[in-house]
């Protein structure tokens, strides 16, 4: 297992990279698009599609929403407000899981969650794809989910004694989550100390990343009850040890448009 998750993202890594760092305008979109599809692809089967062609059907609708988004980049705010909602709605849903499962609606309901999942994470990369020091704000993003993740798995490995949410990811601990969270706060501070942040960006960056890392674990924790929900242990098998490209993407697919939306008030970019 271990040999093959290294192939896989020997092979994936590069293409990742080349993705979201050297493309722009209309490539970019497309490649992010193409990402998302396939995860709405997987989300169909978590929604209870049990057929391909069902899946397949939803994978194209995502995809032609996608285009009418590209198309009409006048609804870009709008989406990433609707994302920010959903994704605070989220929160109340795992919390309260399995009893939130009654709010769901459904596979109609279900399958209406994939969007608000799916498409304001494509509207925020492109959003920050357009704004000053693009690329580095992508990698900001992916960093701090990043370095959340493994504070969280070495401190809850070493520390963790209260389960987070028990009835969504027994694995999850309070431990986990306050390490994580340390570690991505004391990157942002070496960061502002090294690009010479004022006193006052300190005090907007530093709760900004502490937002987006804990909303970035409402998006791994609502993949996570879905999944234990339709009773799936992995989104796919897509990547071979990895599983599926939602088991990868979760956590970014809540820090992304959150994370725009912090910049965006904060005067960064315009839209």
């Amino acid at each position: 297992m271990l040999k093959q998750r290294i192939i896989t993202a020997l092979i994936l890594l590069p293409i990742a990279l080349a993705g979201f760092f050297l493309l722009e305008g209309a490539a970019f979109a497309l490649f992010i698009g193409a990402v998302v599809v396939l995860g709405a692809w997987e989300w169909a089967r978590l929604a209870g599609f049990a057929t391909q062609s069902l899946r397949v059907t939803y994978a194209v609708v995502v995809g032609l929403a996608i285009y009418l988004l590209y198309s009409l980049p006048m609804l870009a705010p709008w989406v990433l407000a609707v994302g920010v909602l959903w994704w605070i709605f989220a929160t109340f849903l795992v919390l309260t899981y399995p009893q939130s499962s009654r709010c769901w609606g459904g596979l109609p309901g279900s399958l209406l969650i994939g969007l608000l999942i799916l498409l304001p994470a494509w509207q925020g990369l492109v959003v920050l794809k357009q704004w000053p020091l693009a690329n580095w704000l992508i990698l900001a993003v992916m960093a701090l989910v990043w370095v959340a993740d493994i504070g969280a798995y070495f401190s809850g490995k070493r520390f963790g004694k209260r389960k987070l949410a028990p009835r969504v990811s027994p694995g999850k601990s309070w431990e986990g989550l306050i390490g994580g969270l340390l570690l991505s706060l004391l990157m942002t501070f070496v960061v502002g100390i090294y690009r010479g942040w004022p006193s006052g960006v300190f005090m907007l960056a530093l709760p900004a990343a502490a937002l987006v890392v804990l909303i970035s674990v409402v998006g791994d924790l609502t993949e996570s009850m879905f999944k234990r929900q339709s009773g799936i242990k992995d989104s796919s098998n897509l990547l071979p040890g990895h599983g599926g490209v939602l088991d990868r993407i979760d956590s970014l697919t809540a820090a992304v448009p959150v994370f725009a939306v912090l910049l965006l008030l904060a005067g960064w970019g315009t839209l």
